[in-house]
């Protein structure tokens, strides 16, 4: 009898090869996964779905860059990222097309959205994190990635993730405190 893993591996092989029902297969397999990691970074249902969307055909046309098949999900999840970001830059980008139009005094309000240090409980200090620190945090502790896993991911050496990692751990606990300290 096969193992699972080496079933799994036997259909990224397939799909690499252009396979695409070995693909539709792998990616039936990865749906939840891949629409949680896309929710973490779009924070609403339709644009993960967006980017989840995006992420499947893009994954599928350059599927044939996978080199090794035991690093699917990374793969994947790299993709995932890029298409993430590529999204945000899109909106970031209509954004500033629409306040263009607003007078500077109406704009300068409405960017004034940012919730108080008062008010932060995890999900926000992680939202404040620059991506750098955000991202590895992300993908380590709500992934399950290894430091090398992210490292490849990120296409950045191990020594920066386990450094972003450090860095932002301690951010996120400067930022928790703080609000503690403001609620006592």
């Amino acid at each position: 009898m096969m193992s699972k893993d080496t079933d799994d591996i036997k259909l990224i092989k397939k799909a690499i090869r252009g396979n695409s029902t070995a693909y539709g297969y792998l990616i039936e397999k990865h749906r939840t996964y891949l629409y949680k990691m896309a929710f973490l970074y779009t924070k609403n249902e339709q644009d993960a779905l967006d980017v989840v969307g995006d992420t499947i055909l893009k994954g599928y046309l350059q599927i044939k860059t996978l080199k090794n098949a035991s690093l699917f999900q990374t793969w994947i999840t790299r993709v995932l990222i890029n298409t993430a970001h590529d999204h945000r830059r899109k909106a970031l980008s209509t954004l500033s097309q629409e306040d263009s139009a607003i007078d500077s005094a109406h704009a300068s309000t409405a960017n004034q959205q940012i919730p108080s240090v008062e008010h932060f409980d995890l999900q926000t200090a992680i939202e404040t994190l620059p991506d750098k620190y955000r991202i590895p945090i992300l993908l380590k502790y709500f992934s399950g990635m290894t430091v090398d896993e992210i490292a490849w991911t990120l296409s950045i050496p191990s020594g920066s993730v386990k450094a972003y990692l450090s860095r932002g751990r301690n951010e996120l606990k400067q930022k928790l405190k703080e609000d503690y300290l403001y609620e006592s």
